[in-house]
């Protein structure tokens, strides 16, 4: 089977969010949500895929690249406490979706420019990874992922960035990426390359995909 992590749309223009819909806390500018393929079938449900995530299947690289983008994780995460590691409509939204498990990833790149994180909810099933990370393209503006501490570095608050959801099975992963001073994307600067970097950790995912079902 080949390992195919996909790609973002090109239909997403980033705009700001009204003065009203501002918020204290970190989350992102603009973000876009995709339903689970059928590819994920054999892991709809998550008794088909009962053995729990570790921090080594989901973060094995420690730096990740894509294009002329490259990444060093820098700090990880892995829990049950799925509110706990969000904020805001999110954490509602994970306490009502069986989730059991979260993995988070941060990365930041050599020369200090970007931050990005990537976390990996393990959910009840498919109908629930898909309506969180669609439930999402409104509720991101009041609620979104915590960034797990990595010394110095984080998103700033106020500043540009941007996120992304992707449901694989009963899996739902969050994609998040910006500029370590907040400003806004400029011609040197490609987020979508960031976001496919981060997104190699789910190849995690498409292992499972194949230990559920051989023959996908």
């Amino acid at each position: 089977m080949i390992l195919v992590v996909g790609s973002l749309g090109q239909d997403v223009v980033p705009e700001r969010a009204t003065t009203a819909a501002m918020v204290t806390r970190p989350r992102p500018d603009v973000y876009k949500g995709w339903a689970s393929p059928k590819l994920f079938t054999p892991i709809a449900q998550s008794k088909a895929d009962p053995k729990p995530l570790t921090v080594k299947d989901v973060f094995a690289a420690r730096t990740v690249k894509e294009g002329k983008v490259t990444l060093r994780l820098t700090a990880t995460d892995l829990g049950a406490d799925c509110p706990g590691a969000a904020w805001g409509q999110l954490a509602d939204r994970l306490a009502q979706s069986g989730c059991t498990q979260v993995a988070r990833g941060f990365y930041t790149s050599a020369d200090g420019r970007y931050v990005a994180m990537y976390a990996l909810f393990n959910l009840r099933d498919a109908a629930s990874a898909d309506g969180l990370v669609q439930g999402m393209t409104t509720a991101y503006r009041g609620g979104w992922v915590k960034a797990p501490q990595s010394g110095k570095a984080v998103f700033p608050s106020g500043g540009y960035t941007e996120g992304s959801g992707y449901a694989m099975g009963h899996y739902a992963g969050l994609a998040w990426v910006g500029r370590a001073d907040g400003a806004e994307p400029g011609p040197r600067d490609d987020f979508v390359a960031l976001t496919l970097a981060v997104r190699g950790a789910e190849k995690a995912v498409f292992r499972r995909v194949v230990a559920a079902d051989p023959a996908s």
